[in-house]
């Protein structure tokens, strides 16, 4: 079996094991219902060894959550990253978050801006691919009664202890496999479970973070993509 699809079965059986409470209404698995595309895309573009790895915080509802592959807005998944596949249903549905899969024509901007850039800089998955790889943190979507999104951060503390413990010791097995020369944190959150998760480990990367692409981010709705170059230039990380 493939590594990283070894990595993410086992963080999925163990993240199955627990128990959520409010304000933790849903939970969605996409590992699991897509797992289809999800281990197609760990499949394809897994291999050892890569030069940057970059990590995301979690699964947006209408990105990963319906594709199974990280900052998966459909349109680029399917035509960019060039993953398709079946995908099933999540145990229990949130009636305000359906799982339409590749039918969704919800469009998650995260995404859309991240296989942008790797689009635009590179040109094809396969150049970018040789040298990078995008994985979240967390696999799991949160939602609340109202169908609103939870990232991590937001849960409490003791799920939260639980989670990262499980999150920690599959980026460590992602990082070991992958032996990459930077772990490249899509934000702060990701930047600092990196940092956390790796502190100690022999051979361990070189740790940073890009602006996260979210249209919440007011500086990421001032040309992300050019403020990424700089950010990965001032690393020496070449782009493109």
């Amino acid at each position: 079996m493939n590594a990283l699809v070894a990595n993410s079965r086992k963080l999925s059986r163990t993240l199955r094991t627990i128990k959520f409470e409010p304000p933790v209404a849903a939970v969605y698995d996409p590992t699991q219902y897509a797992a289809q595309p999800h281990e197609r895309y760990l499949e394809r573009w897994g291999e050892a060894p890569r030069e940057v790895i970059l990590v995301g915080m979690n699964p947006g509802p209408f990105g990963m959550a319906q594709t199974g592959v990280p900052f998966g807005e459909v349109a680029m998944v399917r035509d960019f990253v060039g993953v398709t596949g079946v995908v099933k249903q999540p145990a229990e549905v949130h009636p305000k978050r359906p799982v339409q899969g590749f039918d969704c024509t919800r469009s998650e901007v995260s995404g859309s801006r991240l296989w942008g850039w790797a689009r635009d800089r590179f040109g094809t998955a396969e150049r970018f691919f040789a040298r990078f790889f995008v994985h979240n943190y967390c696999p799991l979507c949160f939602m609340d009664e109202g169908g609103r999104n939870l990232t991590p951060d937001k849960l409490p503390a003791a799920t939260r202890a639980v989670i990262e413990a499980a999150c920690d010791e599959s980026l460590r097995a992602l990082v070991g496999h992958l032996q990459p020369r930077w772990v490249i944190g899509v934000g702060a959150f990701a930047q600092k479970r990196a940092e956390i998760a790796l502190r100690g480990v022999a051979s361990s990367p070189n740790i940073a973070t890009i602006l996260h692409p979210s249209p919440a981010s007011p500086a990421a709705n001032r040309g992300w993509a050019a403020q990424v170059d700089k950010q990965l230039g001032a690393l020496g990380i070449a782009v493109g």
